[in-house]
């Protein structure tokens, strides 16, 4: 029987596939990017230091790389429905267990582990599954299907902290638990793997109004994945960028709501800022998705990793509430923006046959520079007593990553419906 969700004259079912990412991403991406509200509290109730507390998350992070790696590896063999399920269960399932925790070793299972399975590949899965429905238009799929960060953390982290504030942080993680198994494992049924499922191309072209189909390139890629990935140039300079700039990214949501609060700012003042970061990161990847289109995929992240820097140098002498509020809005934009044009430039650079694979193994550096990043603000902040150190590192992370960008090395250009 013909299937209701095969390809027609109406809706192109590649934003569908976007549809069902953004929503995914509002759940999954506001839990993965919420510790840092619950991270006093976490410091409390188990007399940590900060350093201490930081390794929880630099150990999610870490183990989040080696999952990226398989989600990359599942995708390309089986697609995103069985893949997303598993994260949708394994989210859940961790902060419905964290919530019930008592001793500090446990969250290194429950929240280190479990929440690695269900959103560490959080990055991999939509980038390699939406860039395989769309060519042309891909700046902005992208762009569009990864909106889900900023509004995820506009959402949770307000909600969480009211949940803390109001309950205890127990309770708010089995709240959120419970809501990410409502939210994800449905609306993964609805993900397909690529066009050919409907008959189509990708940008929604119907096979037969092309003239001739276009054969694949044949590529080391398609026999020998893995060892052709790794023996490329150009991914070592992309896993380069990619761990800087996950240690820059994750000092900055794990440590910025502390120092908030540190400098004498509420709770939810601090809240506020990060949920304003997550506010200004969805014109970020829509307009810099739709730049890396039209101005080129090389140069709207050289942009993004430039600004990116200035800002975490400014965060350093920001302590009004109002030179905050201008951080949050500058580095929200651009570090969305970074995201979106990055996994454009790879995918073009790399092509389809094995991008999950590519950004499964760029996600294991990714991991690794996030635990590194997240550690190291915890390191310096108990070494020095603040985070000033920390944010100038992190800035200077990005200007590396600004030149490395510079000399990466795009293919020649290939056929677009490859």
């Amino acid at each position: 029987m013909r299937s209701i969700w095969r390809f027609n004259d109406g809706l192109f079912y590649g934003w569908v596939v976007v549809a069902v990412f953004l929503v995914i991403g509002i759940t999954l991406y506001g839990i993965h990017f919420s510790f840092g509200v619950f991270f006093k509290s976490i410091e409390a109730e188990f007399s940590l230091t900060r350093a201490a507390t930081s390794t929880i998350l630099s150990a999610n992070m870490l183990l989040a790389g080696l999952c990226s790696f398989f989600a990359g590896w599942a995708m390309d063999r089986y697609g995103p429905r069985r893949v997303v399920l598993l994260m949708g269960i394994f989210a859940g399932l961790s902060l419905v267990l964290t919530s019930q925790t008592n001793a500090f070793w446990q969250l290194f299972i429950t929240y280190s582990l479990l929440l690695a399975m269900g959103t560490g590949p959080l990055f991999v899965v939509p980038m390699s599954a939406v860039s395989r429905w769309f060519d042309k238009k891909r700046g902005l799929a992208l762009g569009l299907s990864s909106m889900g960060i900023g509004l995820g953390m506009m959402v949770m982290a307000p909600f969480a902290t009211y949940l803390i504030t109001h309950f205890s942080w127990h309770t708010a993680y089995l709240v959120i638990g419970l809501l990410a198994w409502l939210m994800v494992v449905p609306l993964s049924r609805l993900l397909k793997r690529d066009p050919g499922e409907i008959g189509a191309l990708p940008d929604g072209v119907k096979v037969g109004d092309i003239e001739q189909p276009v054969k694949t390139e044949t590529s080391p890629l398609a026999q020998h994945p893995v060892l052709a990935i790794v023996q490329n140039r150009n991914f070592w300079i992309f896993a380069s960028i990619w761990f800087l700039f996950a240690g820059c990214l994750f000092l900055i949501f794990t440590h910025l709501v502390p120092h908030i609060t540190d400098i004498g700012f509420s709770p939810l003042e601090a809240a506020t800022v990060l949920g304003l970061m997550g506010v200004a990161s969805l014109p970020g990847r829509l307009l810099m998705g739709i730049a890396s289109d039209r101005i080129g995929r090389k140069l709207t992240p050289i942009i993004s990793t430039l600004v990116q820097a200035v800002a975490i140098a400014w965060l350093v002498w920001a302590q009004s509430l109002s030179s905050l509020y201008l951080f949050a809005v500058i580095y929200g934009f651009f570090y969305s923006g970074f995201g979106t044009s990055g996994a454009a430039l790879i995918s073009d650079t790399f092509g389809m046959k094995n991008i999950g694979t590519v950004f499964g193994l760029l996600e294991v550096g990714f991991g690794i520079g996030a635990a590194l990043g997240a550690a190291m603000g915890g390191y310096v902040f108990d070494v020095s007593g603040s985070y000033k150190v920390a944010f100038m590192l992190g800035a200077l992370a990005m200007l590396v990553a600004t030149l490395l960008f510079a000399v990466v090395r795009r293919r020649a250009a290939a056929s677009h419906y490859q």
